[in-house]
């Protein structure tokens, strides 16, 4: 990998049935949206693979102009304006297992529907660099996303953005691989990454999930 492909790839450019039928519809104006992005916390941890989630939540806050000031139920907050809607940018502080903890209070004090709940984090089972915007899922294995539906009641029925890293080489073991920074290669091309998936948040934020799931899903993988 070199100066090619990273050219390339700059180049590329209570409420379940209620949930199901709103899946597909644009926003309505003045609904408050939360957007959670998964990691660590602690400066050992903040350019990891595991962090994905807060990376691209970072880049969301600083595309509305908004930082992390405060704090709320085992959370960072910040809180933006998108269009028309309040959105609610959240890193739980709990460690990556334990993320149910931090979101399900939240969810519950906000009384959000959980349409309007969207959780980003790394998938070891997409290559590095693509992209999968969803309505509704399992957890596939990931643990803070299993605790997230433990602490929602067994819930599945919210959207999820997941950030392809690839699987480990070789034998490496699996999370020894998520807790290792990026390649130099990978680091380079992650800013256009976090650029599709914070236009896809924003897509999803005002005009809907089907907008926002023909951008983002259709994005191109980056070669690894």
């Amino acid at each position: 990998m070199g100066l090619d492909w990273i050219r390339r790839v700059q180049q590329a450019g209570g409420l379940a049935k209620a949930t199901r039928a709103a899946s597909s519809e644009p926003p309505r104006r003045g609904e408050r949206y939360m957007v959670v992005g998964l990691g660590n916390p602690g400066r050992e941890y903040a350019a990891t693979r595991h962090n994905a989630g807060f990376m691209v939540v970072d880049a969301l806050a600083r595309a509305l102009g908004v930082t992390f000031s405060r704090t709320r139920q085992q959370a960072l907050l910040a809180e933006a304006q998108a269009g028309p809607h309040r959105v609610l940018l959240v890193k739980p502080q709990t460690y990556m297992n334990l993320s149910g903890q931090a979101v399900g209070p939240l969810v519950r004090y906000y009384r959000l529907p959980l349409e309007r709940l969207l959780v980003v984090y790394d998938d070891l089972d997409l290559p590095f660099g693509t992209l999968r915007l969803r309505p509704r899922g399992g957890h596939g294995g990931h643990k803070g996303m299993r605790s997230i539906i433990e602490a929602l009641g067994g819930r599945q029925d919210f959207p999820r953005l997941r950030i392809g890293i690839g699987r480990p080489p070789g034998r490496m073991d699996a999370a020894d691989y998520v807790l290792q920074p990026f390649r130099r290669e990978e680091a380079e091309a992650w800013p256009w990454i976090a650029d599709r998936a914070v236009e896809g948040i924003r897509l999803w934020l005002t005009q809907g999930p089907d907008a926002a799931m023909n951008r983002v899903n259709a994005a191109p993988a980056v070669e690894s």
